[in-house]
């Protein structure tokens, strides 16, 4: 049963209005590392590549910075757990861009090579998200820059040394 029609017209004649997000969470770092996060694939979608995500430019890179490192080594390497990983490398090898065969020391474990197209993928890629970089530090000197890098790293092992913890001091 619908609303009466004065109800309707009232909730209609509202308009939506800007709101500051509440002090509660602009005060909690996850906020904002989500806010950032959000922004970085929206802006990495937009402008460096709609269908390479990022982790699978990780690991595209990893690969070409270990070349016949095993799955397992290079999904710690660009932080992905294995499940992931190879969830990951299953779309680049169906695309093409990854060759995996088994380990030479271990029947079990797949090493990963780049193909050709892997490498052309990973050069253009790469290109497009140093250029988002570029745009995303404007105006930051270069020591600032490494600073800010340096920082974010610095947080990251700290928040996954925390989720990996069983309990959080003062609980």
């Amino acid at each position: 049963m619908g609303e009466p029609a004065e109800v309707h017209e009232a909730r209609s004649a509202r308009r939506r209005v800007s709101l500051a997000p509440p002090a509660a969470l602009v005060a909690a770092p996850g906020y904002g590392a989500r806010r950032l996060y959000q922004a970085y694939l929206a802006a990495w979608n937009r402008h460096v590549d709609s269908v390479l995500t990022g982790p699978q430019f990780a690991v595209l890179t990893a690969v070409r910075a270990y070349p016949d490192a095993d799955q397992s080594s290079l999904a710690a390497a660009v932080a992905l757990d294995t499940s992931t990983m190879a969830d990951v490398c299953r779309r680049l090898e169906r695309r093409g861009l990854i060759r995996r065969y088994e380990a030479p020391f271990d029947a079990r474990a797949k090493v990963l090579t780049l193909t050709d197209e892997g490498q052309a993928a990973l050069d253009e890629t790469n290109r497009r998200a140093r250029a988002l970089d570029e745009a995303l530090l404007a105006g930051l000197n270069g020591g600032r820059r490494d600073e800010i890098a340096g920082l974010l790293n610095d947080l990251s092992q700290r928040w996954e040394a925390v989720a990996d913890s069983k309990e959080l001091p003062g609980l």
